[in-house]
């Protein structure tokens, strides 16, 4: 997936980008004096969502869980347990399936993490704006904790991740080594953040384990500013574009998220759990294909916190899915249902709830917190 535009697409100065070699550019001196407003609330309250994943005040790692006997998340909610799957194990394999499958799912967005890290890294070399580029340091910072949550978690659960799958894979490497902002920017802050988001909340809502939930919040503490920012360029930039650069970019997320929607998580990319239960994963991926019809898929969007749902939501809102492309998402979910929701996402209430929590641990009171003043009017 290369997108048709293969320029960098500016209609806002804040976006203005250079060669990632071109260092020459950042020390222009006007440059300077030129910065934008748009980013100043994000930036300031990096303070209101501070955690340290080292620090057992904000969260302790060395909390135990019976990994053999207890479920990591809600069975129920598990993709494989609705297939002929369920019937093929008995309670000790279900568990031991459900928990490898969270593994695959934290493994995932361990590479997520580790993919945003790289990303808002780069955003730093190529971003001539110092406010934007001040952002993008802060989330550079927030991803770097959110990669040694991971780590931590997955460390004490399992001893190490699983490697990425192919699909993950490749959409990461094109983002992090893409030099046009906009792909970065659609494709991070809103296809992988806006899917990250989904998964956040499911695992914080259906979570069994306390220390797992824990991190779920803390962690969406931070990617719901991310969301934000990714929020302040589409509302700056996708009225403002050409037709066939608005079509290029909405054309170019339709493709990522069917990449995503039926690779992410097939069987053949988890041949490891089904083999350590004693099930042939081809098989699994007929039960799979016996199961999923779009019908059944389309029931499972409707949950408020389904990872697919939250991302065509965070497309819709940012005006990259129009009249053009709606239909295509319509075969999963009811969109005229989401064209009359508001612009909060699932994860807000819950990241809102855990910015209260560390502004008292920070010492910085204990009032009511909203990110709704993250304005992307400005």
């Amino acid at each position: 997936m290369t997108g048709k535009i293969t320029t960098n697409i500016t209609v806002d100065s804040a976006y203005e980008a250079i060669a990632p070699d071109d260092f020459p550019a950042m020390m222009e001196v006007d440059r300077y004096g030129k910065r934008s407003t748009a980013f100043d609330k994000i930036i300031s309250a990096t303070h209101d969502h501070f955690w340290d994943p080292q620090d057992k005040k904000y969260i302790d790692f060395s909390a135990p869980f019976d990994m053999e006997n207890e479920y990591l998340v809600d069975p129920a909610q598990n993709p494989d347990l609705k297939t002929a799957v369920r019937d093929k194990l008995d309670e000790k394999q279900k568990i031991k399936l459900v928990n490898m499958d969270v593994q695959w799912g934290l493994s995932s967005i361990l590479h997520g993490e580790a993919g945003a890290l790289a990303l808002s890294a780069s955003l730093c070399h190529i971003l001539k704006d110092p406010g934007a580029q001040e952002y993008a340091a802060n989330q550079t910072r927030e991803e770097a904790r959110h990669v040694a949550g991971f780590t931590n978690y997955i460390k004490v659960r399992w001893g190490k991740p699983v490697p990425v799958g192919p699909a993950l894979g490749n959409i990461l490497t094109e983002l992090v080594n893409s030099p046009l902002v906009w792909k970065k920017l659609v494709g991070m802050q809103m296809l992988v953040e806006g899917l990250a988001m989904g998964a956040f909340a499911s695992f914080y809502k259906y979570g069994r384990d306390p220390l797992m939930v824990k991190l779920m919040q803390l962690t969406m503490t931070d990617e719901a500013f991310h969301h934000k920012f990714g929020k302040i360029w589409a509302d700056r930039t996708i009225p403002n574009l050409k037709t066939e650069e608005r079509d290029a970019i909405e054309d170019w997320a339709w493709e990522v998220f069917q990449v995503l929607l039926f690779n992410l998580g097939s069987p053949e990319q988890k041949k490891h759990i089904y083999a350590a239960v004693g099930l042939d994963w081809e098989w699994v991926q007929g039960a799979f294909m016996e199961a999923m019809t779009d019908s059944n898929i389309r029931e499972e969007m409707q949950e408020s916190s389904n990872i697919f749902r939250v991302l065509i939501k965070t497309l819709l809102k940012a005006g990259i899915i129009t009249d053009r492309t709606a239909m295509n998402y319509a075969a999963f979910i009811d969109m005229k249902e989401l064209y009359g929701e508001g612009d909060r996402m699932i994860g807000d209430d819950i990241a809102e709830e855990g910015i209260k929590f560390l502004r008292q641990l920070n010492g910085q009171g204990d009032g009511a917190y909203s990110l709704d003043r993250m304005s992307a009017a400005e």
